[in-house]
């Protein structure tokens, strides 16, 4: 449990084969061999990225649920307010990174994640609905982002706890559970199939980057696997994760992008993107000493709930005054709406489809259109818990 907010504060996201052999010999003459004797071994698969893109204007109906898509949302009454951003800090954007090199995702897509674990129905969507609905539900809420913003391709992610802090020491006393390859082979089979993305998660407790990014090294030698870091959940100076926010520097970002990018060039993979969440100024130290590498797309995500203006001055506070290269925003299915959900005689102005995949824009949680209207610079990845 992350300690509560101080009134008036943003409240912030909860949560953290061998095989034996002898000496061969050649089959005799008649006996039938196996394929593997006969034959060369399949050449593995290629993965191919099949990004969303929007429709022609005149087939977006035939994409969508029926009612209520093309409406505009109706204003939340305390909803995202008009953006404004001193003039100092909008002189920041776009930040004079270096040039996207073949395959690179940023900026020409938008990444729109589905977060959680799998064995887990408390830390996100991944864990909350079954796969055979999960997956569709993505494939729509990445098809709004893109007639959002027509101009962008979209690109579909899992975004996956794959080391997930704990409350308690555990075996190894490092105050962490790591996935096993199973778990993190069956989401990555997910969507590979598709020609989506997986984000890897790391909450270090009290291990390191350097510790738990190593085991996960084969699974990021493919080229749809990309990793995450959570500074909320590392904690360098001792004490139990959940208890108090924790804090990465830029020395630990910086050692994820180097290992990053000697993979890229190694396997001649595309450019990897890393994503570092952020709700405070200290969980993640500084941020002007990440060294950026064409290898390695580093986007800092502004990670809290609650209304949409506390969410909009998060960003204000901790995202835009303080340039990396992209930049991402989480948005909350259950605690972003729940006040609004739950209030007395209050009837979603959309259908129920569209109210269970990004809200009707007067239900507490942001549309598509919410948050690239009302942010600056624009998100470039999304992220759904």
């Amino acid at each position: 449990m992350r300690p509560s907010p101080a009134p008036g504060t943003l409240l912030v996201i909860m949560l953290g084969a061998a095989i034996g052999c002898g000496d061969a010999s050649p089959p005799k003459a008649g006996a039938r061999t196996s394929p593997s004797e006969s034959s060369p071994p399949p050449k593995p698969k290629v993965w191919e990225p099949k990004p969303i893109v929007a429709p022609p204007r005149d087939t977006v109906a035939d994409t969508l649920p029926a009612a209520g898509d093309s409406a505009p949302p109706k204003p939340h009454p305390r909803g995202p307010r008009p953006f404004v951003l001193s003039p100092a800090d909008s002189a920041k954007w776009p930040v004079a990174g270096p040039k996207p090199l073949p395959g690179a995702l940023l900026p020409e897509h938008r990444i729109v994640a589905y977060y959680g674990n799998p064995r887990s129905t408390r830390m996100g969507i991944l864990g909350q609905v079954r796969p055979d609905s999960m997956l569709p539900r993505l494939e729509q809420v990445a098809m709004r982002w893109a007639l959002a913003d027509p101009g962008r391709k979209v690109m579909p992610a899992l975004h996956l706890i794959a080391t997930v802090a704990q409350g308690t020491p555990g075996q190894g006393k490092k105050y962490r559970l790591r996935m096993g390859d199973s778990v993190i082979n069956s989401v990555a089979s997910w969507v590979e199939e598709r020609g989506w993305i997986v984000f890897l998660d790391i909450q270090t407790g009290q291990s390191t980057v350097e510790d738990e990014l190593a085991p996960l090294l084969p699974f990021l030698q493919r080229p749809y696997v990309h990793l995450a870091l959570d500074p909320e959940f590392a904690m360098k100076g001792g004490g139990i994760p959940g208890r108090k926010i924790g804090t990465l520097d830029a020395a630990e970002v910086n050692h994820a992008i180097e290992v990053l990018g000697k993979l890229v060039t190694e396997y001649r993979l595309p450019p990897k993107v890393l994503i570092v969440h952020r709700f405070t100024r200290k969980m993640l130290t500084n941020t002007d000493s990440i060294r950026l590498d064409p290898r390695v797309q580093v986007v800092i995500q502004m990670d809290g709930f609650g209304a949409p203006y506390h969410k909009q001055d998060a960003y204000r506070f901790w995202i835009s005054p303080y340039p990396v290269e992209f930049t991402g925003f989480k948005l909350f299915y259950k605690n972003d709406r729940e006040a609004k959900a739950r209030a007395p005689g209050y009837v979603p102005s959309c259908d129920r489809v569209t109210f269970e995949l990004v809200g009707c824009g007067d239900d507490g949680l942001m549309t598509p259109e919410q948050v690239i209207t009302s942010l600056y610079p624009v998100p470039l990845y999304v992220q759904y818990q």
